[in-house]
């Protein structure tokens, strides 16, 4: 296992990072306690935080030159726990939702594996793609909005913004199967 550099897991990208992580097991059992459209309101604001905390993140990183392969291994990580916590709570009222997430299932799944391969093979951990950050933006953005909206959405609204999502992640899917294709064939 790779040892990481001691103030890289207390870099501020990195504890917002954590932060991210520890808010899914408040989001879960809030959603799980929901009735009432205040109740899901609430967990779209813990949602909402999770996001802004994730482009926060981001920035700092950036700007103030703390990117660190924890933080670049941290980052999707808890994208990735989010996501799934979100999509398997509203499946539990929805089951319509089963399609959107087999191909979340699918496009993680992929995505874990051929990390695991690259790795394997020597790559450094790469940063999210830009079509992977926006399939991501989507994604969030539309959860929150359902999650904060759902009582004043006409009832075509929620169902658009999921068939989206499920666009964005399918066409992510397909651009990083191309971009692994042609690293596969790199070596």
């Amino acid at each position: 296992m790779k040892k990481y550099p001691i103030k890289d897991w207390f870099s501020i990208p990195n504890i917002m990072g954590y932060f991210r992580i520890l808010l899914i097991p408040v989001f879960v059992t809030l959603f799980l306690k929901a009735r009432t459209s205040r109740d899901y309101f609430v967990c779209g604001i813990i949602i909402a935080v999770s996001y802004a905390t994730d482009v926060l993140d981001g920035l700092i990183a950036r700007r103030f030159n703390q990117i660190t392969e924890l933080g670049i291994l941290i980052d999707p990580v808890a994208d990735k726990l989010t996501q799934f916590a979100i999509l398997f709570m509203l499946l539990l009222i929805n089951l319509n939702l089963i399609p959107l997430f087999i191909l979340f299932i699918v496009k993680e799944g992929f995505m874990g594996v051929m990390g695991l391969i690259m790795m394997r093979r020597g790559k450094k951990l790469q940063r999210a793609e830009w079509f992977g950050k926006l399939s991501t933006g989507v994604f969030d953005i539309g959860m929150i909005a359902i999650l904060l909206f759902s009582k004043m959405m006409k009832p075509w609204m929620a169902p658009a913004i999921l068939w989206t999502c499920g666009v964005f992640m399918g066409l992510s899917l397909i651009l990083y199967i191309r971009l692994y294709s042609k690293m596969a064939r790199e070596n």
